[in-house]
């Protein structure tokens, strides 16, 4: 995607998707005269932060409301792209395309504007894309278009209860749920993949594992079979699991059992109730931003690593041992103005480390703001850094 060049481009286009990619951004022409006049009243007001918090602000009064919104629908353009990429790739299949999903989001501009508070100090492109993220998986989950799991990962998430309620709901006699849950078992116990990035996204056992799989479950049940009839067990488990989780919309109503005034609608969970896999949503959502965290100390450690000696010395000794600049400078014998450069030069080295990550992994624009930020963050980081073992 490119980047928008200025304050007039960013509150004043939007995305324009070729054979469901980014094709380019149109300007919306009364947009762009609406932000040059602004412009023109303060001209020395070129920061973008400035200029969401004006057209927050304008938002909130009734008379400027549809103005405003426009504006920022063209601002938050980049997050909503990014997000239902992110959202879209992560969906084992789906008809819904990438311009699908973001027009899907891109629709709730009043519900992230809604919901925005900037007192508490997220920034709206970050909140946006938590709210678009959550609309699209929600939107596309209430559908039923989508299997946010493979049906491997959603047997090793399901509980035995849970598995056992599902295979009750289609019927079968005691017998065979019993032979299932069995199988289930013994998938779950020698069925432990390593090395997975998207354990949403597991693909089957090998050969050798459903071997293995088979032999367990033949040395517990007094009927042996083979693998392939394991696999179709399994799968069948899985198939059971989706209907007893998402229940076909025509089918809520219909009677079950012999008692024709029960209905199952009746015994449908609470809306308070999270589902299995919005569970797992969120433990994975959870997880990315523990592994973000952990490419930042990567990210910034080896930047450490690769400082000279001598700076990566004066670092140690301004943040383990808490030591002012005068101070270090008589403990390495230099002068104190070439310990602040060399401070500096380092603060730098690392910051610009820390934002080519942000631009790279998360699709971020560096900005001015967004650098000051950065730097407090990182300040605290070297700290935190240095305090834990002396490096």
């Amino acid at each position: 995607m490119q980047p928008r060049q200025n304050i007039i481009e960013i509150f004043s286009t939007f995305v324009q998707f070729d054979s469901d990619r980014f094709g380019h951004w149109a300007t919306e022409s009364r947009l762009r005269r609406s932000i040059q006049s602004c412009l023109n009243h303060m001209p020395k007001e070129t920061s973008e932060s400035f200029w969401t918090l004006y057209w927050y602000k304008f938002w909130l009064s009734p008379e400027n409301k549809f103005l405003a919104k426009q504006h920022l629908a063209a601002y938050l353009q980049e997050s909503c792209y990014w997000t239902s990429q992110k959202t879209v790739s992560s969906f084992v299949s789906t008809q819904y395309k990438l311009s699908d999903c973001f027009q899907i989001a891109i629709a709730q501009v009043d519900k992230v504007l809604k919901g925005f508070n900037p007192n508490q100090g997220s920034s709206l492109k970050n909140y946006a894309s938590i709210i678009f993220g959550s609309v699209i998986r929600e939107t596309l989950r209430q559908r039923h278009e989508v299997d946010i799991c493979t049906d491997w990962s959603l047997l090793r998430k399901i509980s035995g209860k849970r598995l056992i309620e599902s295979l009750e709901d289609t019927g079968l006699s005691s017998d065979t749920i019993n032979a299932y849950v069995i199988a289930w078992n013994c998938f779950k116990t020698l069925y432990v993949p390593t090395k997975v990035i998207n354990s949403r996204q597991l693909s089957g056992p090998d050969s050798e594992t459903w071997e293995a799989i088979a032999k367990a479950y033949n040395s517990q049940s007094p009927q042996p079979t083979n693998p392939q009839i394991l696999e179709k067990w399994l799968l069948n488990a899985a198939k059971a699991i989706r209907k007893y989780l998402y229940p076909s919309p025509d089918s809520l109503n219909v009677s079950k059992g012999g008692d024709d005034s029960w209905e199952l609608l009746d015994n449908l969970p609470g809306t308070e109730q999270q589902s299995l896999i919005h569970e797992i949503v969120a433990q994975e959502e959870e997880q990315t931003r523990t592994n973000q965290q952990t490419d930042i100390n990567k990210t910034l450690a080896a930047a450490i690593a690769q400082l000279e000696p001598q700076v990566q010395q004066i670092l140690q000794l301004y943040y383990t041992q808490n030591l002012n600049q005068d101070s270090i400078a008589n403990q390495l014998d230099m002068k104190q103005y070439t310990v602040s450069r060399r401070l500096t030069k380092a603060r730098e080295t690392l910051l610009k480390s820390l934002a080519t990550w942000s631009q790279d992994t998360l699709h971020i624009a560096v900005t001015s703001d967004l650098l000051t930020s950065m730097s407090t963050v990182m300040e605290e980081w070297l700290h935190n850094y240095y305090s834990v073992s002396p490096h």
